[in-house]
């Protein structure tokens, strides 16, 4: 599958103001002007107010959905047809809804209470809207029942685990260009940045609560079919279960994690369940007692940042012939390593070798670094110490359009490399 190197047009995402989509819809929801005079009232239609309606609708999200438990099942043969999901905490099936292809996952409600606010969590989260996440269709849920089956839009394409590492073929990637991957890059941080400084306002004037993603990992990532554009799986899922507290959360302060055990099993138990995938977790949600927050998703983003450049995955093991003994690696601690070194030389020199051998050296030295040295920064051991996602989205964007302009210049396809570098 080839990937247009040259680059497109800027894709840097602006977020609406929920209060600014507002006033444009009160203002442009009438697309006739009605002139009256004492005699009679005369209606003219403006051709481009339809076009700026139809614009603006097709932008805003839709009206979130309630369907029946009766309709989940039927549409996925009574929970039989066979998962796209391998979780057994949390199965997903892809099944048509209401004339929609649609992916729907079950999900359970932290504590039985959460059912009674469903409604309105639904109504705040259904307000967020971005380029860069998985649109959510609706919800159901039975009386009395400890289930949430959240409906997803289905998205044509792989997910980036899939794209970055096919076992199949090790060789392949449907990302072999620079470009591709920080068109990716770019897509996720301004996805995850929407997440945290705009969606969190989607609840009202008068309630703002600050979201965490806490499921984001590079299998909860859709790139899309034909335009190789990242999507983020599961917006708002913790918000619609229970998992996120409704009270006023800063950006700096964590969720408490009351309960010691990092698997919770019990549906009722008012203690946070610890969600994600081990290598993109971040230290303090590892530990017991610990807490999720906004910088436990930029820990997470800081490590699929990672994977966009090496191509490997977070944690694998190595077989040691002097050992003879397994041993893990640390895609985190290697890329520490390479970017601690204070020597230009060296320090790049190794980077170029820890790159993924796939992009044939075929990118902006300069922008790479700069790339490898903010998803280190996101990775930091210590959570106050990591970025903000508006201070990642803004340099992840201007490396994008770096990359862009270098791509433009060098006008070079993926089939060959344009350095001259030993690996």
């Amino acid at each position: 599958m080839a990937i247009d190197p040259k680059p497109r047009q800027s894709t840097t995402k602006i977020p609406d103001s929920p209060t600014s989509i507002s006033a444009s819809a009160a203002i442009l929801t009438t697309d006739t002007t009605t002139i009256r005079d004492s005699s009679k009232a005369t209606t003219t239609t403006s051709s481009s107010g339809r076009s700026s309606l139809f614009s603006l609708r097709e932008s805003l999200s839709e009206s979130p959905n309630i369907y029946t438990v009766a309709e989940i099942s039927a549409a996925t043969n009574a929970f039989l047809s066979k998962p796209i999901s391998p979780s057994s905490s949390s199965p997903a099936w892809r099944c048509t809804l209401r004339g929609r292809d649609a992916v729907v996952h079950r999900r359970s409600f932290r504590h039985r209470s959460d059912a009674v606010r469903l409604h309105d969590r639904l109504a705040s989260v259904s307000r967020g809207h971005h380029g860069s996440l998985v649109r959510l269709l609706g919800v159901a849920s039975a009386a009395g029942g400890d289930n949430l089956y959240i409906v997803y839009e289905h998205v044509p394409g792989a997910t980036l685990a899939e794209c970055l590492r096919n076992p199949r073929n090790p060789e392949f990637t449907v990302l072999p260009t620079w470009l591709s991957r920080m068109r990716v890059a770019a897509d996720l941080a301004q996805g995850l940045e929407y997440i945290h400084h705009y969606a969190s306002a989607a609840g009202g004037a008068d309630r703002q609560q600050a979201l965490v993603h806490n499921l984001l990992d590079s299998s909860s990532v859709i790139v899309t079919e034909g335009t190789f554009n990242a999507k983020i799986c599961h917006f708002g899922a913790l918000v619609l279960t229970g998992d996120i507290p409704e009270e006023d959360q800063e950006d700096s302060d964590p969720i408490e994690l009351t309960d010691s055990s990092p698997r919770l099993k019990r549906s009722d138990s008012r203690a946070m369940k610890i969600q994600g995938t081990r290598g993109y977790m971040a230290p303090e949600v590892l530990k017991s007692g610990s807490a999720i927050s906004q910088k436990s998703d930029v820990f997470t983003l800081g490590v699929i940042l990672l994977e966009l450049l090496s191509g490997e995955e977070p944690l694998k093991y190595r077989f040691e012939k002097e050992t003879k003994q397994y041993e893990m690696v640390s895609l985190i601690e290697r890329a520490r390593g390479i970017m601690e070194s204070t020597v230009e030389i060296e320090r790049r020199g190794n980077l170029r070798r820890w790159m993924d051998g796939r992009l044939r050296d075929s990118f902006p030295m300069e922008v790479a670094e700069g790339m490898a040295r903010v998803a280190v920064e996101c990775v930091r051991a210590e959570a106050e110490g990591r970025p903000s996602m508006k201070r990642v989205a803004g340099k992840v964007s201007k490396f994008y359009l770096e990359s862009a302009a270098w791509a433009e210049r060098m006008g070079s396809p993926a089939e060959f490399s344009v350095s001259l570098a030993p690996r």
